[in-house]
């Protein structure tokens, strides 16, 4: 059996591989396959474990219908038409559960530097800015006792939201589907509507699936019912805001600031507006970024590999 890997993994994932007596090819070359060397390269092997910019879409999947397992390196999984690999009898796997905290803090940090525009602020060190001291100029906000908006009050969102009650002592409001009673309990969080969700958070925090449903559902309609001096925060995928209608907010003064961890397109063109904005902070999409979450992604990923091609039940499949 042979698995093809489209990233670089760690050394402790290759070994388990081996282990198992699995054969592996890595791509390890600095740029996303195209399309056609995907599929090539996977009609080659039994099983796929993927991360990247592909699409495993349709025509990916009948194209590569032999594959036995298909095993994402991440949580989301909307570059996978699940509903073809489930009519194909593909079994899908991802890696929940272990980046909660680290995307939480993420999402905490850039809602910190947003509040006090510290990208923007190193920037002018950079450009030999930092001279006289004008009190009244570039001011941030202060977070304690604010009102937290989670859309999405899942696994990450509840770090989120656990993060600011500790640190600022502020409020949690919530949107989901359903009620998160853990969240009630020991946050004393709010389920609430989508508007009011809106109209009542100084900081909105996304932790939400892409969906065809969130798919651009922060929108330009949307930044005009929060406040004027709200700040946005997305570490989920970047397709849920509409960037074009995100930048023109912000110079309108429609919400007040925004930190972002994903963008639409990624990766982003250096010379998108945004970046050049006093409370806007951007990060390259690092939110799982530590060496204990992507040792603890690899694991998973490779044991669901590991259980695919041995025809066993993948300890996390995402499910159509």
């Amino acid at each position: 059996m042979k698995v093809f890997i489209t990233r670089a993994i760690f050394e402790s994932g290759l070994q388990k591989l081996r282990e198992a007596g699995i054969e592996y090819t890595q791509w390890t070359e600095k740029r996303d396959l195209t399309q056609q060397e995907l599929i090539e390269h996977a009609k080659a092997h039994d099983a796929l474990l993927f991360l990247g910019a592909n699409k495993l879409d349709k025509d990916f999947l009948n194209a590569c219908s032999h594959l036995k397992v298909i095993s994402l390196h991440s949580v989301g999984y909307d570059k996978v038409d699940i509903g073809e690999a489930a009519r194909l009898n593909i079994p899908v796997g991802n890696t929940p559960g272990v980046l909660s905290k680290a995307t939480a803090d993420t999402a905490f940090l850039l809602m910190l530097a947003t509040s006090r525009k510290a990208f923007y602020m190193h920037k002018t060190i950079e450009k030999g800015e930092w001279g006289f001291s004008d009190p009244t100029a570039n001011l941030g906000k202060e977070l304690y006792g604010k009102t937290l908006g989670v859309f999405g009050l899942g696994k990450i969102g509840f770090e989120m939201a656990r993060l600011c009650k500790s640190a600022y002592g502020m409020d949690i409001i919530y949107y989901n589907r359903s009620n998160n009673p853990e969240a009630e309990q020991d946050l004393n969080a709010r389920k609430v509507s989508f508007d009011e969700l809106l109209a009542n958070s100084d900081v909105l925090t996304v932790h939400t699936a892409l969906t065809d449903e969130t798919r651009g559902m922060f929108n330009k309609e949307v930044f005009s019912k929060m406040k004027p001096d709200a700040i946005f925060i997305n570490t989920a995928r970047g397709a849920i805001h509409n960037e074009e209608d995100l930048a023109e907010a912000l110079e309108k003064g429609i919400i007040w600031g925004a930190g972002l961890d994903v963008t639409n397109p990624e990766p982003m063109k250096a010379g998108n507006p945004l970046l050049d904005m006093p409370n806007v902070c951007i990060l390259p999409h690092i939110g799982s970024a530590t060496l204990e979450t992507r040792l603890e992604m690899t694991r998973l990923a490779v044991e669901n590999v590991i259980a695919g091609l041995k025809g066993e039940a993948l300890p996390n499949r995402v499910l159509p």
